[in-house]
């Protein structure tokens, strides 16, 4: 009984030590609503980085523009990973092409959130405001049954989307103070 029991131990460990150095994958498949949500994420981040892009050509002397457009890069950049990761096409998205969105209901936020940021700067920080709040409430309900990866890391969108909320109040506060 003793040296089967050791005979298992030794067999577990060289187990465990052949597999140390093996990524084990498991494949999640996702359901097309799931994947249309990944796209529409991913173009939602982009209608973020977009607006902030324009806006802050409309109004340069705002650093939140500039600076928060490069976060929102990175966002998209994590939002493609996972449509990637699970097969979402994106293929005929063009991230380079500031302005257009494959998501007709995208395409129109995009061009109303200009046309009101196009109104004054003070309009243009409300509009920053406005997309992280959407931001937010989307990613809350875009995680919901998603797989645990997908979830990490709309909570990672979400904290920057939070923090870029701030940030958008802020630069309201010291505009409302400073007219």
């Amino acid at each position: 009984m003793k040296n089967i029991l050791l005979a298992g131990l030794v067999v577990a460990v060289m187990t465990t030590s052949a597999m140390a150095g093996k990524k084990v994958t498991t494949t999640v498949s996702l359901t097309d609503e799931q994947l249309d949500t990944l796209v529409f994420i991913y173009q939602e981040e982009k209608v973020a980085r977009d607006t902030y892009i324009t806006l802050g050509n409309m109004y340069s002397n705002q650093n939140v523009f500039a600076n928060i457009q490069l976060s929102e890069q990175e966002h998209i950049d994590k939002a493609e990973i996972l449509c990637d990761k699970y097969g979402a096409d994106t293929s005929n998205i063009d991230e380079t092409n500031v302005g257009q969105f494959v998501v007709p209901v995208l395409q129109e936020l995009y061009d109303t959130l200009i046309a009101q940021g196009s109104q004054s700067e003070l309009s243009a920080l409300m509009v920053g405001e406005y997309v992280e709040i959407t931001d937010i409430d989307d990613i809350e309900h875009a995680q919901v049954g998603m797989p645990s990866d997908v979830v990490k890391t709309y909570e990672n969108l979400k904290e920057g989307s939070i923090n870029h909320l701030a940030a958008f109040r802020s630069a309201i506060d010291a505009y409302n103070s400073s007219n």
